[in-house]
């Protein structure tokens, strides 16, 4: 460090990034700072404070030797700076560096540069092991230049007419290979037995043998006869990722001209698309589902990568109105605690700090709209109980295999659903415990519903238990 050799913050030459202001252990942030922490894995013989000198300096105006220019800005204000860094709990050789960067380094409005700013570059640098981000807080000043949710869970809610219940869905199976008129089928199958949704899956767009034209007539076909039967709006995410905007703006464009309710995207469109289509969607007042298609390649290890908490405030800013979020008891990766950090992220308002959840930084959204989280992949009736315990109403349960893989059929399959979200609704209003009385009033309900009943046999036993590759780092204290 430029203290300890002597040496002058500009002499000309490699000097350590802590020695150039990237390490400020004295620095207060302030209220307007977009601030991160980074699990940082230095490799052997790199000094922590260097590695992390280093993250707050390749991520924001440091290059790997001194430039004169920097004295033509006020380059004190526009470096980020690691005011603290933690060693993780339990993890030898991983440290949270804290780092908080300038307002003024962000393009009002974009994630896109924000991203390409905090994550584009600094995760292959040499001297880190590994990196990951694992979480970010956003200030009002930043949050107010984005417009978020189209319409968010509130103002969904009014839209499909439907309250006091988690909304139900179902994923097409098989997710390709089917004609339209067999798809539009299943659609109707689905809708007319009791689910709110069905979904395109996030690897069907326009294919040889399902062209997306003749897929959105024969599935718009399916949810108008399906309402014309029930009574009650329902609606079909109809995939409009495509392989440019172009085709994603006509996608939609024909979507909204059936007469959809909603559409959706996958994430591999990128952030640019994502918020493009979301201003679509809030100037045609059409819901907008994302499907978080790759997300795992970048969010699941717990050492290197984006977690996902991160994405879920991206995307909240981007602005959709679903997002796929996970379901602690289906067959995709989801610690219990960092899937409600997750939820909370999406649904509420304010969400303090908790370091059970995975939660390092307060965020205000300042009244922006909430997200609808989903649930999806490899739950079934029985769990019923389980989900509405872990994510309360304001949630998409989503139903593909067990709804379509129901011994009577689809439309059986999806009543079974919805008999089991309605018993135990009514359970949840009258007081009682679920987790420990839940089995108990599925099982009453099925004695009153055949399709409940089998669902029950077929799937009652069937769980995913594995052990959480990514789960909170924190050690409980004791309390008084």
């Amino acid at each position: 460090m430029a203290e300890e050799n002597g040496r002058d913050r500009w002499d000309p030459g490699v000097q350590s990034y802590a020695s150039m202001g990237y390490y400020a252990p004295d620095y207060r942030p302030s209220d307007t700072d977009v601030l991160a922490v980074f699990r940082v894995t230095p490799q052997p013989g790199v000094d922590p404070i260097e590695a992390a000198a280093a993250v707050a300096g390749e991520s924001s105006t440091a290059t790997w030797t001194v430039v004169w220019t920097d004295r033509l800005t006020a380059h004190s204000r526009y470096q980020a700076k690691c005011y603290r860094i933690d060693e993780v709990p339990g993890r030898p050789g991983e440290y949270f560096a804290y780092i908080a960067y300038d307002l003024d380094l962000f393009e009002e409005g974009s994630i896109t540069n924000l991203t390409s700013s905090v994550i584009g570059n600094v995760f292959g640098f040499k001297p880190l092991l590994a990196l990951r981000l694992e979480d970010m807080r956003i200030p009002v000043a930043y949050v107010k230049t984005f417009q978020g949710p189209p319409h968010g869970t509130v103002m969904e809610r009014e839209y499909l007419n439907k309250y006091g219940r988690p909304l139900l869905g179902a994923t097409i199976k098989p997710k390709l290979g089917l004609s339209a008129r067999n798809y539009g089928r299943v659609v109707y199958e689905a809708c007319r037995g009791g689910l709110d949704f069905t979904k395109d899956d996030e690897n069907i767009n326009s294919q040889p043998f399902m062209r997306w034209r003749d897929r959105y007539l024969f599935a718009m076909e399916g949810v108008n006869r399906a309402m014309a039967e029930t009574g009650e709006i329902k609606g079909h995410y109809l995939n409009v990722t495509a392989a440019s905007m172009e085709d994603m703006y006509e996608r939609a464009e024909f979507a909204r001209e059936l007469g959809s309710v909603v559409i959706m995207m996958d994430l591999t469109v990128g952030y640019t698309a994502m918020q493009s289509m979301s201003h679509w969607a809030r100037r045609n007042g059409v819901l907008l589902h994302l499907h978080r298609a790759g997300h795992s390649t970048f969010t699941r290890q717990k050492t290197h990568g984006v977690s996902f908490r991160v994405l879920a405030k991206w995307c909240r800013l981007i602005g959709v109105d679903h997002l796929h979020a996970g379901t602690v008891v289906g067959k995709l990766e989801g610690d219990p605690a960092t899937t409600r950090g997750f939820y909370d992220t999406l649904r509420e308002n304010h969400i303090p700090v908790n370091p059970a959840n995975g939660i390092f930084f307060d965020q205000d959204w300042a009244s922006l709209p909430g997200v609808m989280p989903v649930a999806s992949g490899g739950i079934h009736a029985g769990q019923m109980h389980q989900l509405l315990d872990l994510f309360g109403d304001d949630v998409i349960l989503q139903f593909g295999g067990g709804t379509i893989g129901h011994p009577l059929g689809i439309a059986a399959g999806a009543e079974a659903n919805r008999v089991a979200l309605e018993a135990v609704v009514k359970a949840r209003n009258e007081g009682r415990d679920l987790l420990r009385e839940g089995p108990d009033v599925l099982r009453q309900a099925a004695t009153l519903s055949r399709p409940l009943d089998l669902a029950l046999s077929t799937w009652g036993d069937v769980t995913f238990d594995y052990t959480s590759t990514d789960a909170p780092d924190a050690v409980p204290t004791a309390t008084r």
